[in-house]
């Protein structure tokens, strides 16, 4: 039977999260505890890159942790962000999100529909001339980069920001008492051998979504009781409500 569950995630933002709505309907407490937390890289690491920003005439951005670290970044390096710098981001509501540095109508803001970068591509093709820079965290693998040489844009990716483990206290790893956990990526599961060293799955309910994910828990020796996604469940919430419907009483 389950009853509390540990999503790996924050909280949703939103009273209306299909979250809420299987909470009610099954009868079983969610917790949004995030296993992994993200922060910048320091303003000598930075440099360690050798990157000027202002070689660049235009940004793109993948999420609003890119957007924190990249202004912050410019903050503490003391450079001006130029007004004719260009801003790509892969859906609105992260374009909308750079408005907590500047000032958005004074700004070039091009953004995609989907949250893909592939969707974001033909926008930077019509300003081939540019030259882009493209904040990252520290896990990454080339196919962004890959996919920018393949259409000649002039690019460079620049690590700003990190994934760490967001560590458990010693009065959390005590009451630590779920039925099922939610992973999102294989940094959460590294997280969780790092935080319980000694972790015995035992009766207790693993979901992961994403190949690497499931692919880290495996590794890990962890049983998966939820894989997401699929193509009958391509989120977690509707996966995650089917596996309900069939286990519980």
């Amino acid at each position: 039977m389950i009853k509390k569950i540990l999503v790996s995630q924050p909280k949703p933002a939103s009273d209306k999260s299909p979250y809420y709505d299987i909470a009610s309907k099954f009868d079983v407490e969610l917790v949004f505890r995030p296993f992994i937390k993200v922060e910048g890289i320091s303003s000598k690491e930075y440099r360690a890159q050798k990157v000027s920003i202002l070689d660049y005439t235009a940004i793109v951005f993948t999420s609003r942790h890119a957007i924190d670290h990249f202004f912050t970044l410019a903050k503490e390096l003391r450079v001006n962000i130029p007004e004719d710098m260009k801003y790509f981001c892969v859906t609105e509501t992260i374009a909308l999100y750079i408005q907590k540095y500047v000032q958005y109508r004074k700004r070039k803001v091009f953004f995609g529909s989907t949250g893909r970068i592939d969707d974001l591509i033909p926008t930077m093709v019509k300003h081939k001339t540019e030259k882009y820079l493209v904040p990252m965290s520290d896990v990454h693998n080339d196919s962004l980069t890959q996919l920018l040489d393949s259409k000649k844009l002039t690019h460079k990716e620049v690590v700003m920001y990190r994934t760490v483990s967001n560590d458990f206290t010693p009065e959390e790893v005590k009451t630590f008492d779920y039925d099922m956990l939610i992973f999102f990526s294989p940094s959460g599961i590294e997280a969780l051998t790092k935080n319980f060293p000694n972790f015995e799955q035992g009766d207790i309910a693993i979901a992961t979504f994403g190949p690497a994910t499931a692919k880290a828990a495996k590794d890990a020796g962890l049983r998966l009781d939820i894989e997401a996604p699929t193509e009958k469940y391509p989120s977690m919430t509707g996966a995650l409500q089917h596996y309900l419907f069939e286990v519980q009483d």
